[in-house]
């Protein structure tokens, strides 16, 4: 296993880490006896950062961690859940739910807490709500030791969050199809020149990148030495030094072993220029499945009816690039159902075609009509009863970790 140093506080962590959000499941609930296996395991090939957050298996992932690293294994690892700061309405709220999930995972103390799928106007709410004065209490009492963010914001408002306040580290979303979506290679850049560890979710876009399409398999198969698609997913990001480490969600023992093997032979600036090349050649690949030559630059925003454009514009290539089958469904209900956070969602139904999207697009896709595509496309009963549900879901869950939190307040 490999190690890499975070800034600001010399922790040596896996380039691996290993994501609690996707563990194994049986009837619905995590199958905890594989997921301990698998966990253990990992920690015993090296890995030493393990994230979670209170939501993350319909809140089972806490209190499952907090059984599996019994026996010596939390003292092996740092630990990383999250703050969900869309359900804190008062300073004593953020208290309350770090209590609740120091009880659920059965230790004292949390070594990287994050501000969880932090926006630019949450940061000012936070903050406004004495964000500042709960750090730090909560660190000189010993709760928690580095406070950091998660963020699925465009670059700029990344950037805004990066500079709001004294954060040690960050997670963004990052892949070799998101460079220029979200935080980005520029926000990467940014953050880790301002001192930050950066942690990587979603190496693998929801198992996207791992799938054996066609057309990449082909790119991939032309390669000298014969990589897995999961393999060169990783080490593209392992190759950049900017990245601390690259969380994993794995589900099977099979993963496990891969990846911490992929994770002891893949220092920074150990691909080729020729392999490098050969990652762009896969991103060519992939994004000629796309439906809409959308790069996520922003520049048609912001749209005058409130439309997120680009994101609608992601779910629809998500679809098609994924093969129609999976999670895309899931992943159009964090882009667009209002995610976590329960925002108010604009249809692309509202467009007004006012073209002001068209006339600001480098790409020269024409907005309005490709807009109408993303209805038909997504418009359908069964998509709309599913992001139905999925928002009841998300409301059932924030509702049961703010009662947990109120009963320890």
């Amino acid at each position: 296993m490999l190690y890499r140093t975070m800034p600001k506080n010399g922790d040596k962590l896996s380039i691996l880490g290993y994501g609690c959000m996707r563990l194994p499941e049986k009837g619905g609930r995590i199958d905890e006896a594989a997921a301990k296996a698998q966990l253990r395991r990992a920690i015993d090939g090296g890995v030493n950062y393990l994230d979670t957050a209170a939501f993350y298996h319909m809140g089972g992932s806490e209190p499952f961690l907090g059984t599996a690293l019994g026996e010596g294994y939390r003292a092996k690892v740092k630990l990383a859940t999250k703050l969900p700061y869309w359900v804190v309405k008062t300073r004593a709220d953020m208290d309350s739910l770090l209590n609740v999930q120091l009880s659920k995972l059965r230790t004292d103390h949390i070594d990287y807490y994050l501000v969880h799928n932090l926006s630019g106007e949450g940061l000012k709410r936070m903050l406004g709500l004495g964000m500042a004065d709960f750090v730090a209490r909560a660190r000189a009492d010993g709760r928690i030791v580095n406070i950091g963010f998660s963020a699925h914001v465009p670059t700029s408002e990344f950037k805004t969050i990066v500079d709001g306040f004294d954060w040690g580290f960050c997670q963004i979303q990052y892949n070799f199809l998101d460079t220029m979506s979200q935080a980005g290679t520029e926000g990467l850049k940014y953050a880790a020149s301002k001192g930050l560890g950066v942690i990587v979710m979603e190496p693998l876009r929801g198992g996207m990148l791992a799938r054996k399409s066609p057309q990449v398999q082909a790119v991939w198969d032309s390669a000298e030495d014969k990589r897995s698609p999961a393999e060169w997913a990783l080490r593209w990001l392992w190759d950049q030094p900017e990245v601390t480490v690259v969380l994993s969600g794995m589900s099977d023992m099979q993963q496990v072993d891969e990846n911490v093997r992929i994770a002891g032979a893949a220092p920074a600036g150990s691909l080729t220029q020729e392999e490098r090349s050969l990652v762009t050649k896969a991103v060519e690949a992939y994004r000629s499945l796309m439906k809409v030559g959308c790069t996520g630059c922003g520049y048609c925003m912001p749209c005058p009816e409130g439309i997120d454009i680009p994101a609608h514009f992601q779910a629809y290539n998500y679809k098609y690039m994924a093969g129609g089958i999976g999670s895309w469904r899931v992943n159009y209900l964090a882009l667009l159902g209002g995610g976590l956070e329960g925002n108010a969602w604009v249809p692309v139904s509202s467009c007004a075609s006012c073209g002001k999207c068209a006339e600001a697009c480098p790409q020269r896709i024409e907005v309005p009509e490709k807009l109408k595509e993303v209805e038909r496309e997504f418009g359908g009963l069964d998509t709309k009863l599913f992001l139905v549900i999925g928002r009841l879901f998300l409301k059932f869950t924030n509702w049961k970790v703010t009662r947990a939190a109120a009963r320890v307040g």
